[in-house]
């Protein structure tokens, strides 16, 4: 654990103190040089602690060198640990090649680099966390500019832990009220041995992290720039709060807190929805720097998963496609249904393997890219033009569409550069609904729904009556739409306790054969990541307990 923390701490202080202030463009990329960085100087100053700050911000987006191509932070996360293995997002291309993903068949293997870099990448945003927290209070400047620092490092920190008991660690429901084994509470810079805290105790913390940050928040006075979303600020401590509230089903504190977090973030229309999901809008509570000067070239999650990045306009691979059975049982004259290639929308029969590949999906072609329907493929051509978003090249400049494939991600530079949303308004109003109805609030759950979907414009014509399981199902399926993508239902299935269902075309849905199975609820390791063995292997502390007991 010694040579393991220390790799991630030198890593986090050199990454985070060589990164500039909190503004865009070219102030973003003022550097120092790394070999007189110190944890001293990276918080000795108010504007060292901000290039600090940025620096964690920047460990969220950046290609970890202690890995193979493409760990690029919160982009890995959202495709590896929650977009893959989840139900309702396919990428048939690389279905066999992913199938041990997608399937989760790595929960037990503590070696892999699968199980290991969700570990690795969150514990380094806690590590440069931790040196801003414990040494901001001495650093020359504004105590208003240190406490709003402290805040947006403890939310940091928070983040960090909340998302990590999300794939190490049991279901609340299954965790006898948290007394199951939790994390390691690192909360200073020490590299020693350290026992596991349970989860209740790293809740606490959570709590405790969050607590202290709105309270500092609160006393600065001070806010990021309007458009440095990857700057935690009061709103977004509140989100990570709700986050955490509603995995450990203390619903009214999520409810709470979700609440808060909406204001003065309100949710965006449909022309700032259908502009490209690359630039941040007035609901981003949280999300990742992105800019030409920032490029992570083919490693960008826009690169593979845009409807206009690389992989789209050079390869028949295309960009990711949403579950079928899922996009329709939406109504059509939601405006977030038109941004999918449906069988509705194209007006086509996707039983007919004339109209539809069965195997990869693709619209008008066969498996070998051979034209086997000049009709269907014709309407998929047109509606991409019609529904293409202004100002971005040409989506599915390679010619290739698959069924459920979306017009939702762009980005506005080759070959995968844009932004990222993280925590979203719309997000919060899921929470809302989702809290609302395990309080057997049904009323109140409805009207959470109608806000997010006749109020916003997405459905204007949206209204709910629904109760009881039919209520549920409604509020999955629309997290799972508005979120799609996002990174978020793998971690909402766990939570709820549900297997991942996917079919193949014969069955009705459009999961490739590789992945076309069912995941119940109590198989692969419960859906526990074990602890990786280069944690185990240098923390100690894990001796006293079973590091495999989650």
């Amino acid at each position: 654990m010694k040579k393991y923390i220390n790799r991630i701490l030198l890593s986090g202080l050199l990454v985070g103190a060589a990164l500039a202030t909190t503004s865009c463009g070219e102030d973003y990329l003022e550097t120092t040089p790394t070999e007189s960085i110190s944890a001293a100087l990276a918080v000795a100053t108010v504007d060292n602690a901000y290039k600090t700050l940025n620096g964690v911000a920047k460990t969220m987006t950046i290609q970890h060198g202690n890995y193979s191509q493409g760990f690029c932070g919160e982009n890995a996360i959202m495709r590896l640990y929650e977009n893959y293995p989840c139900q309702d997002y396919y990428y048939n291309q690389y279905a066999s090649g992913w199938a041990p993903i997608h399937n989760q068949t790595y929960h037990t293997n503590r070696t892999s680099i699968y199980n290991h870099y969700a570990w690795y990448y969150y514990y380094q945003i806690i590590t440069q966390a931790n040196v801003i927290v414990n040494r901001i209070d001495g650093a020359e400047g504004s105590e208003a500019d240190k406490k709003f620092i402290k805040a947006s490092a403890l939310t940091f920190r928070a983040y960090g832990y909340e998302k990590l008991l999300h794939y190490y660690c049991q279901r609340w429901k299954d965790s006898n009220n948290g007394s199951t084994q939790g994390l390691p509470l690192r909360l200073d810079e020490s590299i020693g041995d350290l026992a596991p805290s349970t989860m209740a105790e790293v809740y606490a913390q959570i709590y405790a992290d969050l607590d202290e940050a709105i309270a500092l928040f609160n006393e600065s006075g001070v806010d990021r720039p309007a458009n440095d979303c990857w700057t935690p600020n009061l709103n977004c401590a509140h989100a990570v709060y709700a986050r955490a509230a509603l995995y450990k089903e203390d619903y009214q504190t999520a409810l709470n807190h979700a609440k808060l977090a909406e204001e003065g973030y309100p949710l965006m229309d449909n022309d700032a929805y259908a502009a490209g999901f690359c630039r941040p809008t007035s609901e981003w509570i949280l999300g990742s720097y992105g800019s030409a000067d920032e490029n992570n070239w083919y490693w960008s999650y826009g690169t593979q998963y845009s409807c206009n990045g690389y992989y789209a306009s050079n390869t028949q691979n295309g960009a990711g496609t949403i579950g079928r059975e899922l996009i329709n049982r939406i109504p059509d004259e939601d405006f977030r249904k038109s941004l999918f290639l449906t069988e509705s929308g194209l007006g086509i029969d996707a039983s007919d393997p004339a109209q539809v590949d069965q195997t990869f999906g693709y619209i008008g072609l066969t498996a070998n890219l051979r034209i086997s329907s000049m009709e269907a493929y014709d309407k998929a051509y047109n509606y991409v033009q019609e529904h293409a978003a202004g100002g971005f090249t040409e989506p599915y400049a390679s010619g290739v569409y698959h069924l459920g494939a979306h017009l939702k991600f762009y980005v506005f530079d080759t070959p995968g550069v844009g932004y990222l949303p993280f925590i979203r308004t719309s997000e919060m109003l899921l929470i809302e609904a989702e809290c609302y109805y395990f309080m057997n609030q049904p009323a109140n759950a409805q009207d959470a729904l109608v806000r997010l979907n006749a109020g916003s414009g997405r459905n204007p014509g949206y209204t709910c009556s629904k109760t009881g399981q039919d209520l549920f199902n409604e509020i999955a399926d629309y997290r799972a739409l508005e979120l799609w993508g996002e990174g978020f239902q793998w971690s909402d299935l766990k939570r709820w306790k549900l297997p991942v269902v996917r079919h193949g075309w014969a069955e009705g849905g459009n999961a490739h054969p590789a992945v076309a199975i069912t995941i119940a609820p109590d198989a692969v390791n419960n859906w526990v990541w074990e602890v990786p063995l280069k944690e185990t292997d240098y923390n100690g502390g894990y001796s006293i307990n079973d590091p495999t007991a989650n």
